[in-house]
């Protein structure tokens, strides 16, 4: 992976998921440079002044693309407010919960990511998926059939510390769109808005998230969506690794599941992390799980973890399941996909593929070349949807 910042590898992953998900090499450097210095002293200190040197150039963008919107230059305004969204998500996820900023930060993020599909045309609407007694945030991207059927449609769930923003920076949905595949983007409890604006902590058995996302689509394609209800599947990625699997084994009317790096064992992999072991995913990562979490300290953390393994669940997937990982996952180890594909026995159609050099996408969630991961999978969605 591109190490930035050669002493930060959190601070290094914000860098490449950024260039990854259409960022621009000098607006990128414009932004990390004045904070190079601030990087040598660990992940959690200084993360303010990262945020504010990415805001300054997210800033500069987000006052040409209104310029250029009042000048009748819809693409270029397009453009300009992806790359200030893009980037004001990408700091905004490195930052402490207990940064006073960070709520108007994500807001601003999504505010900006809007603007960008408003002026481009892009066929994706905010909704919302009941959930207990409120909701749960998401976008829906529609793609056009290809074969004058309703399309099928794939729900994208997140992982620890990532958002519904940037399952759209990532390309994936637009993967899909161009194979006849809408998705359904969520910001499941305990990620991206849901936790954010709304106060949603995550749970363990996440088919109860799945079936109000499953119930939500089966409601709209009576209505308003052109979707196939029939062919719904899931994909999540990280610790949507755990969160998908753990849904289609018990959500029976999922039809197909992606685990886009496997997360077989998360609660050993934190107990792991207390003695220091493997890489965080963000800074302030203590208090990040508490939040996600609704943990009070680290020892009810702990407790809350241990459930959150697929041992015992996998087993009851009855569905095709496809699980990726990157060789070199310095997060979550390689055998824990081994695992889960081990474990996957009643799967009518299990793969297994690990990305390894020399082709790239060795790393966690393959971040350092996820395109061509995103194509494998959704050519793997679009195969196993045609049998």
């Amino acid at each position: 992976m591109y190490m930035y910042f050669p002493t930060n590898y959190v601070w290094s992953m914000a860098v490449v998921a950024s260039l990854n998900n259409g960022g621009l090499i000098d607006e990128i450097d414009r932004a990390c440079r004045p904070v190079l210095e601030a990087s040598k002293n660990g992940d959690d200190a200084g993360t303010d002044l990262l945020y504010a040197s990415w805001a300054a150039v997210a800033d500069r963008l987000a006052s040409e693309a209104a310029e250029a919107e009042g000048a009748g230059r819809r693409i270029t305004a397009a453009d300009k407010f992806y790359r200030a969204s893009l980037y004001t998500s990408q700091s905004e996820r490195l930052q402490s919960p207990k940064w006073e900023g960070r709520n108007a930060a994500y807001q601003k993020s999504i505010d900006l990511l809007l603007k960008h599909v408003e002026l481009a045309g892009v066929p994706f609407t905010p909704v919302e998926i009941p959930y207990e007694e409120g909701a749960l945030p998401g976008y829906f991207y529609q793609a056009e059939s290809l074969d004058g059927r309703p399309t099928p449609v794939v729900i994208q769930w997140n992982g620890l510390d990532s958002t519904k923003e940037m399952m759209y920076y990532s390309q994936f949905p637009q993967e899909l769109a161009r194979r006849g595949i809408s998705t359904l983007m969520v910001d499941t409890p305990g990620s991206g808005e849901a936790l954010r604006l709304r106060g949603l902590k995550a749970r363990f058995d996440t088919e109860v998230w799945a079936a109000a996302c499953v119930d939500f689509l089966e409601a709209q394609a009576a209505d308003v969506l052109t979707i196939d209800p029939d062919r719904i599947g899931i994909v999540g990625w990280s610790l949507g690794g755990y969160y998908a699997p753990r849904a289609a084994a018990f959500e029976k009317r999922l039809k197909l599941v992606v685990a886009w790096g496997a997360n077989h064992n998360w609660a050993e992999v934190q107990h792991g992390r207390v003695k220091r072991e493997g890489e965080n995913p963000v800074p302030h990562y203590w208090d990040h799980v508490q939040w996600v979490w609704g943990a009070d300290d680290q020892e009810q953390f702990l407790e809350i973890a241990d459930r959150v393994t697929l041992a015992g669940v996998v087993e009851k997937i009855t569905v095709p399941f496809l699980v990726t990982h990157g060789a070199n996952d310095r997060q979550i180890n390689v055998k824990y996909a081994q695992q889960s594909y081990d474990e996957a026995v009643n799967s009518p159609k299990r793969q297994l593929r690990i990305f390894d050099d020399p082709e790239g996408g060795t790393e966690h969630i393959s971040i350092d070349n996820m395109l061509p991961v995103a194509g494998f999978i959704a050519d793997w969605v679009q195969e196993t949807f045609a049998e």
